[in-house]
């Protein structure tokens, strides 16, 4: 599989000083940057998963008619909760 490249990115020195301070031994510039877009790329597709989710949740509740209540979901998570504990 061929490699790409990302596009340079032009960073304030105070930003790139800050970047270096936290790199764990024998880790690069280049690796954290790499894993940094790693972890974004994965919240993000979190994120959209979840909104997605969301959506189609409020989607087949209008369809249905079944709505629940704050306080009735908080109970059932309280219970849930509490049976954990045990």
């Amino acid at each position: 599989m061929k490699t790409a490249t990302i596009p340079s990115l032009r960073v304030n020195p105070e930003l790139r000083s800050a970047a270096e301070s936290v790199l764990l031994d024998g880790e690069s510039l280049s690796g954290f940057v790499e894993a940094s877009l790693k972890a974004q790329i994965a919240s993000r597709q979190m994120q959209q998963a979840f909104i997605a989710r969301g959506l189609a949740s409020a989607e087949e509740s209008r369809l249905r008619s079944e709505y629940f209540s704050v306080d009735s979901v908080l109970g059932d998570m309280d219970a849930l909760l509490a049976k954990a504990a045990r």
